[in-house]
């Protein structure tokens, strides 16, 4: 399987495997690539409806020239002994499945971010240094994740505000999606009433109405019935010989 970078003539394969519609999944096994890797290149490059492959290519020679000629090399090891590109590109690799969710690429660039904290929380100033943005962008991100219940705000001891990611917040995100189906559902009905009962308008609005009423219901449901996985410890990685030696017995 190939590694590096992608080369000009796999960026036109891509452009031309997008425009007959194949999925991120089938370029990639055709030009024997992760499929992470073109769902990366697709997104952080205009998305599949305005990918350019020529425009790809030139921005990514841009972004390699900045890099080499940006002052200070990047430590190939992080203070807690990681291996930097492999976080940078986890990282990546990691927001472009929340963009795939339909998150606007800085604020999923700033939720993987934060996921991929050990504290699970960072300031403005440490997001913006580690995104290279501006603090504006960071504010941005963090003002619409916080509305949909995905981070939360506190301040610590030096009077800082701090963005935080914890296990508790993927079920409130759960939660308020079910309610956005509520609201979904009682608009419906109320086009029900105002076009009238068994009219063709009518009857599509009650079947929107039950469906997503279904949804809604299911999401609470499983929320609630998964929540004690989130605050359950994970278990410990299992010993590969000690599988092999229960497979024999």
């Amino acid at each position: 399987m190939p590694g590096g970078r992608l080369t000009q003539q796999e960026r036109q394969q891509i452009a031309l495997g997008l425009g007959d519609g194949l999925a991120y999944a089938e370029i990639a096994r055709r030009l024997e690539r992760p499929t992470s890797t073109v769902t990366r290149e697709v997104m952080r490059n205009g998305g599949p409806a305005a990918y350019r492959p020529d425009l790809a290519h030139r921005a990514t020679e841009s972004r390699a020239r900045r890099r080499r000629s940006g002052g200070a090399a990047q430590p190939a090891v992080r203070a807690d002994g990681r291996d930097a590109a492999a976080v940078r590109d986890y990282e990546e690799a990691f927001a472009t499945v929340f963009m795939q969710g339909g998150l606007p690429r800085m604020t999923a660039r700033v939720l993987a971010a934060l996921y991929a904290t050990d504290a699970g929380s960072l300031t403005a100033g440490e997001l913006g240094e580690r995104l290279q943005v501006s603090a504006g962008s960071i504010s941005k991100a963090v003002t619409f994740l916080e509305s949909q219940s995905l981070i939360r705000r506190e301040r610590d001891d030096r009077r800082r505000e701090r963005y935080i990611v914890d296990d508790e917040l993927w079920y409130q995100s759960m939660i308020a999606a079910a309610k956005a189906n509520e609201q979904m559902v009682e608009i419906a009905r109320q086009g029900v009433a105002v076009l009238g009962a068994g009219t063709p308008a009518a009857a599509r609005l009650e079947n929107v109405a039950r469906f997503m009423d279904f949804v809604s219901e299911g999401i609470v449901r499983a929320a609630e019935q998964a929540r004690e996985i989130l605050l359950s410890k994970p278990a410990p990685p299992r010993d590969a010989e000690a599988e092999a030696a229960e497979g024999e017995g």
